[in-house]
C-alpha cells in the first residue's frame, strides 16, 4: 500500500477523467478511472477510499450506480459531480446516501479537500462536526516554497510557474497561490512573497513622498506615467528574496476553529495563514478557503 487516499473518479469524458487524474496524482492521491456505471462497479474490486462520481452519464446513471454502491460496499463515501441546474438531483443524491456534491466547474483545491473530507469520514463515521482548519488548507507540499538567497526574477518565475501548469477543462480548473513562501537551508518558512509585495516593490518612493500640491497635476499626467512600469519590474529583478520579503505569514494550529482563522484574518488585514501542527509547518489557509467553506455550507 502507499498510503496514498486512493479515488475512483467516473465520468464518461475521457478528456475530463485523465485531466482530473493528473490533478488529484499531482495533489498526492492515486487516482482510477471509469468510463461508465459498469467499470465503475467492476473497479470496486480495487478498494478505493473515495468515489468521485458523476450524475448525468448515458446508460446506468450516477444515481444507479450510487444505489448499487450503497448495497455492495455501504461504508463507502460518494462525492456526486453535478452540473449547474441540476441542484434537485444533487440533493436527491445526498437522501440517496452521497457524502455530499460538488458543482461543475470544479475547483481542484475544493474537489481535493472534500475527498479527504470524505476519507476522513470513512475512518470516523460519526455526525459532521464544524471543520477545523486543517481540513480546509492547502497543504505545504503544494504550496510554492523558495529559497530567500534567491532573487526576484526567480521568484516571479516561480509564481508564474505555479499558474502556467496549473491543468484546466471546462469542468475543472486550478488557480495559482498568488504568493511563495520563503525558506532558509534549514526548509523553515522565514517570509512570503505575494503578488501585492512586487506590486510595493515597484512603486517609486518619491510618488509617497511630501510634495506641492500643485505637482500633482504632473505626477499624474499620462506622459509622467510613460515606461516607469517596465522600467521598475527590470531594476527589482536581480534584488535578492531575504532583502524584500515580507514577514512570515501569522500562525495558526492546525486544530483551530475556522471562526479563529476568520478573526485573525479580519483583524489583522491578512489573506493568508501559516498552519503549524507541534511546531511544524502543515499548510497555508488562504482567504479562498474559508469562502469556499462559507459557499458549502449555504447550499447543504
Amino acid at each position: 500500500m502507499s498510503g496514498k487516499i486512493r479515488v475512483l473518479m467516473v465520468d464518461d469524458e475521457a478528456q475530463f477523467r485523465e485531466t482530473t487524474r493528473k490533478i488529484l496524482n499531482k495533489k498526492g492521491f492515486d487516482t482510477l478511472l471509469a468510463a461508465d456505471g459498469r467499470e465503475a462497479l467492476a473497479q470496486l474490486d480495487a478498494n478505493p477510499d473515495v468515489v468521485v462520481l458523476d450524475i448525468r452519464m448515458p446508460g446506468m446513471d450516477g444515481h444507479a450506480v450510487l444505489q448499487e454502491i450503497g448495497r455492495l460496499q455501504p461504508e463507502m463515501p460518494v462525492i456526486m459531480l453535478t452540473g449547474h441546474g441540476d441542484l434537485g438531483s444533487a440533493r436527491q443524491a445526498l437522501a440517496e446516501g452521497a457524502f455530499d456534491y460538488l458543482s461543475k466547474p470544479c475547483d481542484a483545491d475544493v474537489l481535493a479537500g472534500k475527498i479527504r473530507e470524505a476519507f476522513e469520514h470513512r475512518k470516523r463515521p460519526f455526525p459532521a462536526e464544524e471543520k477545523r482548519v486543517l481540513g480546509v488548507m492547502v497543504p505545504i507540499q503544494e504550496y510554492t516554497v523558495i529559497d530567500r538567497n534567491r532573487t526576484i526574477g526567480d521568484a516571479i518565475a516561480h509564481l508564474r510557474d505555479s499558474f502556467s501548469q496549473q491543468a484546466a477543462t471546462s469542468r475543472i480548473l486550478e488557480t495559482g497561490h498568488r504568493s511563495i513562501l520563503v525558506k532558509d537551508a534549514a526548509a523553515g518558512i522565514v517570509g512570503v512573497l505575494a503578488i501585492i509585495d512586487l506590486l510595493t516593490l515597484i512603486m517609486p518612493r518619491y510618488l509617497s513622498a511630501p510634495k506641492p500640491s500643485m505637482a500633482d497635476s504632473i505626477q499624474y499626467s499620462p506622459l509622467f506615467w510613460q515606461g516607469m512600469f517596465t522600467k521598475a519590474v527590470k531594476e527589482m529583478r536581480t534584488l535578492i528574496i531575504e532583502d524584500v520579503m515580507a514577514p512570515v505569514p501569522l500562525r495558526i494550529e492546525a486544530t483551530a476553529s475556522l471562526m479563529e482563522a476568520a478573526y485573525l484574518m479580519h483583524r489583522h488585514k491578512a489573506r493568508r495563514l501559516l498552519v503549524v501542527l507541534g511546531g511544524k509547518t502543515m499548510g497555508v489557509i488562504r482567504e479562498q478557503d474559508l469562502f469556499f467553506e462559507m459557499e458549502k455550507i449555504l447550499r447543504t
